[in-house]
């Protein structure tokens, strides 16, 4: 079956037509999120992906469909009437499409490209069906060698089995994130929107309105934080494949983003010579974003923010090991001279919805440092901090080289 993606409905009647004309069966969705959904439950042969929709666009759709080994080899097509540039065509290939057809469409080359795919589609489940049997016979043969063959091949199929039941789960997660949080910020942008709509035609001489007004939209604003944080939390559960990083380029990138914010309250940055580490590079940036916007954000009244991050290679994995050159460890330490906490909160800090501070005074979500202690763990390191009311924190991090 063929799943048509569009959020205009006479495109997928149209499409829909030339399709079927040639007896091809077809199912139609009109958003991403809808495809998701749909794709979840059914086992397509060939999807044709409208680039530009709201919400999820095509290629944020085909993105997360490569990140599933159920969904990733789908053949998909991309059809756009607008984005014809070189770039967004590679985009669409980049992003996991098999074609790129601009509109409008050419009925004969569409049905021709449409059979080729689906026929590749076949034999590739073919030729997956050959392998399967190949596997059975000789499961059969090393069955009839020996027993205990027998218990380590069930055994392996037992493990298979769940590792892709877990994977299922993992994917249909990763969905359900994707929707959910797109679906909870809608109403949360309109709940603004309106609310200042409101403000500014009606409400405009009234103090006590315009106080509830602002507090109604801090609220908004901090849900929407909220849900982009939880969303950023549970990504950190996908798997995603290590490589050579310069936390020197890190840290550039995670400056460059706050220059604004560094400017305006004038903070002095010291930053020393960072290590290469092996790791995921958005996941670090991540850690650097919510320690140093940490120490941006907890600071004296009328104090300017001196922040230091500096690092040295370590002997072993301890928060104290002794300095070595030739060691496999570097303990990095961002330090600050804000508010700091009382050490007895140190447990706290790190676990997720866990604040010490005044919402009112310091906006947060109490999840920062979770997801800071989570990129640490699943980088095989440690974190913990150095505090005391009103003198400065200091965030120390032990990483494998």
């Amino acid at each position: 079956m063929i799943l048509i993606v569009d959020d205009i409905r006479a495109n997928i009647l149209a499409l829909q037509k030339i399709l079927e004309l040639h007896n091809l069966q077809v199912d139609s969705a009109e958003s991403g999120e809808e495809a998701l959904r749909k794709i979840l439950k059914t086992n397509y042969s060939l999807i044709i992906m409208d680039v530009q929709m709201p919400g999820m666009d095509g290629f944020e759709v085909v993105e997360t469909l490569a990140g599933s080994n159920r969904t990733k080899d789908i053949p998909v097509i991309f059809l756009s009437a607008v984005n014809k540039e070189k770039k967004f065509i590679s985009k669409g290939y980049e992003s996991g499409g098999v074609d790129y057809i601009t509109k409008p469409v050419d009925p004969d080359l569409l049905i021709l490209k449409v059979k080729t795919f689906l026929k590749l589609s076949e034999q590739k489940n073919e030729l997956k069906n050959i392998r399967d049997l190949l596997s059975k016979e000789i499961e059969i043969r090393k069955e009839a060698q020996e027993n205990l063959e027998i218990k380590v091949e069930e055994r392996t199929r037992e493990l298979s089995a769940k590792n892709e039941e877990l994977e299922l789960r993992n994917h249909e997660l990763q969905q359900f994130s994707w929707v959910v949080s797109h679906d909870l910020k809608e109403p949360l942008r309109k709940i603004e929107t309106f609310i200042k709509i409101i403000h500014e035609r009606y409400l405009m001489k009234d103090e006590k309105a315009d106080d509830y007004v602002n507090r109604t939209i801090r609220a908004s604003q901090r849900m929407s934080r909220l849900i982009s944080d939880l969303l950023e939390y549970s990504r950190l559960s996908s798997t995603v494949i290590p490589e050579k990083t310069d936390l020197n380029e890190i840290l550039k990138e995670v400056l460059t983003d706050f220059d604004y914010l560094i400017e305006q309250k004038h903070a002095i940055i010291q930053q020393g010579n960072l290590p290469l580490v092996t790791g995921v590079p958005s996941q670090l940036r991540q850690l650097f974003q919510n320690l140093v916007g940490n120490s941006l954000k907890f600071v004296k009244p009328d104090v300017s923010p001196l922040i230091e991050i500096t690092s040295e290679v370590i002997d072993s994995k301890d928060f104290d090991a002794v300095p070595s050159a030739t060691g496999n460890y570097c303990r990095i330490t961002v330090k600050d001279n804000g508010i700091g906490f009382n050490e007895v909160y140190l447990d706290k800090i790190f676990k997720i919805f866990q604040s010490l501070n005044d919402r009112n005074s310091y906006e947060g979500t109490g999840i920062g440092l979770a997801i800071a202690s989570k990129i640490v763990e699943k980088h095989n390191g440690l974190i913990t901090a150095k505090s005391s009311n009103g003198n400065g924190a200091s965030f120390i991090i032990v990483l494998p080289l």
